[in-house]
């Protein structure tokens, strides 16, 4: 099989391989594992890649580099329509050699190939769309639009769309679907939380704004203020990083809130498996791998009600559902920690959950859906 991966993801160069953010490529790595030959159509950039990034594992990899371009502003959006036309081409060619077409949703690359694919009804193709399905959600015109032409069964043949949550008024395109980080041969038994420890919360995402780190540190404040004995390790790297630490300087706070910066998936694993929390006030996700890592071993998950989450946390009986209202979340949370019955049955349901999606199951829903 000829398989054909259009994505937005940029991709650094080195060595004769190609660096790539690493959850992105191990998931990938797991797809081509059923593929003779692997096209990659995405942008490059000259930098140096970085502890979260790794390279694909195939032998038979072409790769087809494009110019990168977004229509944020004015001036941008008029050098992208210039762009856009080779683009295109290039899309068209490589579609033509490929036996199966898998797009990488949302994100501008996965725009113009969900264009380029209506001209190949008759080739099988998949789109992991990573972001939020829920149509009532607000999101940039250009995912709409691309949700709408991947759902539309007249503009788009043959496909599968992978999406996180089930949602109504979605065609026979859609396809719940999940993503997975840890084996089956990781599941251990649960330890049992130390009555006397402090306890331990841990955000992984980077410092952006729509991750609202400053958020889980305002959180873990207002618990200080209330004599909790808690601390927050913050694992990722951002814009954000110099304002949170001088918020953290500013209000006293670093002996018990430390920025970790970008970390490897061993680290980030570990902080895991010693943590108690994971939290994500994220203002949108699709399916939120630090909240499922989390669960997995153990944390309890602290996150906004966006995408599939609610149905991650079992609408609160697997963890809590953040409001975004700083009284009323630090409340519940403050209650849940003077309660240690209810916190042993909220991580074992969350790791419980969590466990049932594992690498093995992963990959066998991969391999149907490339040869089904």
């Amino acid at each position: 099989m000829r398989l054909l991966v259009i994505t937005h993801v940029p991709h650094v160069p080195r060595d004769g391989h190609y660096y790539a953010y690493a959850p992105y490529v191990k998931e990938m790595n797991l797809w081509f594992k059923y593929c003779d030959t692997v096209t990659i159509v995405a942008p490059l950039q000259n930098e140096t890649h970085t502890v979260i990034d790794t390279f694909y594992a195939h032998n038979r990899l072409q790769f087809v580099p494009v110019v990168r371009f977004d229509v944020l502003h004015f001036k941008s959006a008029l050098l992208a329509f210039l762009k856009i036309p080779k683009i295109c081409i290039q899309l068209f060619k490589a579609m033509q050699k490929a036996d199966h077409i898998h797009l990488r949703c949302p994100g501008n690359m996965g725009l113009l190939g969900s264009f380029v694919q209506i001209f190949f009804p008759n080739t099988p193709k998949t789109a992991k769309y990573a972001g939020n399905w829920d149509p009532n959600a607000k999101q940039p015109w250009t995912y709409r639009l691309q949700k709408w032409i991947l759902n539309s069964t007249f503009w788009t043949k043959n496909m599968n769309i992978l999406v996180y949550g089930e949602w109504k008024n979605t065609s026979l395109n859609c396809k719940p679907f999940f993503t997975a980080s840890y084996s089956e041969n990781e599941i251990v038994p649960l330890e049992l939380w130390s009555p006397n420890t402090a306890f331990t919360f841990v955000f992984v995402g980077a410092l952006v704004p729509g991750k609202n780190p400053l958020y889980a540190i305002k959180l873990i404040e207002k618990l200080l203020y209330q004599d909790c004995s808690v601390t927050l390790k913050i694992y990722g790297d951002g814009p954000l990083k110099v304002s949170l630490e001088e918020y953290i300087n500013t209000n006293n706070l670093s002996q018990w809130i430390t920025l970790m910066g970008n970390q490897s998936s061993e680290v980030v694993k570990n902080a895991y498996q010693s943590s108690h929390f994971v939290i994500l006030p994220s203002n949108s996700e699709g399916w939120p791998k630090a909240i499922a890592e989390g669960m997995f071993w153990g944390c309890i998950p602290l996150a906004t009600a966006v995408s599939c989450v609610p149905n991650m946390l079992d609408f609160g009986k697997r963890g809590v559902l953040l409001t975004m209202q700083l009284e009323q979340d630090s409340k519940e949370i403050f209650a849940l920690l003077q309660d240690a019955t209810k916190q042993e049955t909220q991580r074992k349901a969350a790791a419980d959950w969590s466990r049932a999606y594992t690498i093995e199951r992963f990959e066998n829903e991969i391999q149907l859906l490339l040869h089904p």
